[in-house]
């Protein structure tokens, strides 16, 4: 339903303090879910007597499942409405956090993570394209990163709150107390967010299929969902297997000391708006490899044993991937404008590739960290950042349409 000449909510006004809200708090809830899990693997490992490579499963069944959950609900917003699919993404999702918690057994859990990572795609399926209609143009952009900032709070904190009550109660407590986080948020979306006003329904799938078809047409998206895919690969592939490493000699942390390296994600907060203005003045085409080399650098940095080597290397990792990312995902924007094709579709084709590579990199890493030990994750990581270098490189020979 459409409202005629309504120009969408604006600063100081009810419904803008709600729809941001709302979205920020929806953004804590699932990455508080998606990502709680991974600053226990190790706990998850010695619980149900599991190989590190299988314990990483709690992470990658989880996001594999929202990759496709993308695929499914983001087309099925464009017809039956944004607010619905959000509301019951978010139901679900806190209904399976509280039963993920409770899981009589490994393989249950993993179903269970399943179902949640396919719910938990109804945020970033549509949370986008709401504030796009709901806000009026001239705010919108600050709302949407708001959103931004809401899903890093929720991935930051999801993986401190596990890893500190898990020395207080084991892993069920840890991940009930992600649970209740995500029921918190859920009602409280539920009380705020305001219905939609200015959707507007898109024709049925043939329409939707031909422009999904469209955007594998272009070099240089194709580049940049592969891109998206290897450089998540490499990051998760270091995360999910640090915390092994950390709380193993010679470290010896404490799962709640271990957890404190995940602090490093607050400098991707810095590094990627930082590499948006690098990029509008020298170009992405120089700013994203520059990016991935950074990346590459905090890999090697991680090799050696001291353990200011290795946090600072995860540190150097983290700064190199959010900005390198942040870049490629609004470059996936522009290109797909500026070749009249529908943006949405090639965004999500981004997150995606994007979910993808985090899948298949967390749990190589779990597998490489078992066979090989550390070198074995770097090399894992290592491989993938380079992979994507050479994309990158790829990227800087297609044609530019912008003018």
């Amino acid at each position: 339903m459409t409202t005629g000449e309504w120009p969408g909510h604006q600063v100081g006004e009810p419904g803008f303090r709600r729809a941001a809200t709302a979205v920020f708090l929806a953004g804590i809830a699932v990455f508080v879910s998606l990502y709680a899990p991974q600053a226990l693997l190790p706990e998850l490992a010695r619980s149900f007597d599991v190989s590190p490579a299988a314990s990483t499963l709690a992470i990658s069944v989880g996001t594999g499942a929202l990759a496709v959950g993308l695929l499914v609900l983001g087309p099925l917003s464009d017809r039956r409405g944004r607010t619905g699919i959000l509301h019951a993404s978010l139901a679900a999702a806190a209904v399976l956090a509280v039963l993920i918690a409770l899981a009589p057994s490994w393989w249950v859990l993993l179903v269970l993570r399943g179902l949640q990572g396919f719910a938990l795609a109804g945020l970033p399926a549509v949370a986008v394209a709401y504030l796009r209609e709901e806000l009026h143009p001239g705010v919108s952009g600050r709302a949407i990163g708001l959103y931004v900032s809401g899903t890093a709070i929720g991935g930051l904190s999801g993986r401190l709150i596990a890893g500190f009550l898990t020395e207080l109660g084991g892993w069920r407590t840890a991940l009930g107390g992600a649970a209740a986080v995500a029921v918190g948020c859920a009602v409280a979306v539920r009380l705020l967010l305001p219905p939609s006003r200015r959707f507007t329904r898109v024709p049925r799938e043939g329409r939707l299929l031909r422009q999904l078809g469209s955007a594998f047409t272009d070099p240089a998206l194709l580049a940049l969902y592969g891109v998206a895919a290897l450089l998540m690969a490499g990051n998760v592939a270091v995360y999910n297997a640090v915390t092994f490493r950390l709380e193993s000699a010679p470290y010896s942390l404490t799962p709640a000391l271990a957890a404190l390296v995940f602090l490093a994600y607050l400098l991707g907060s810095v590094s990627s708006p930082t590499a948006g203005w690098l990029a509008d003045r020298v170009g992405r085409r120089v700013v994203v490899p520059l990016c991935v080399v950074v990346m590459g650098a905090g890999i090697a940095l991680t090799l050696p044993a001291p353990l200011w080597c290795v946090i600072a290397g995860v540190c150097v990792l983290t700064v190199g991937f959010f900005a390198a990312h942040g870049v490629a995902n609004g470059w996936v924007a522009v290109r797909a404008q500026l070749g009249g094709r529908p943006v949405g579709q090639a965004a999500s084709l981004y997150s995606f590739w994007y979910y993808v590579g985090s899948s298949v990199g967390g749990t190589l890493a779990g597998q490489a960290w078992q066979d090989a030990g550390w070198s074995g994750v770097a090399l894992l990581a290592g491989g993938s950042t380079l992979a994507a270098l050479l994309l990158t490189l790829v990227l800087g020979r297609t044609r530019s349409l912008e003018r």
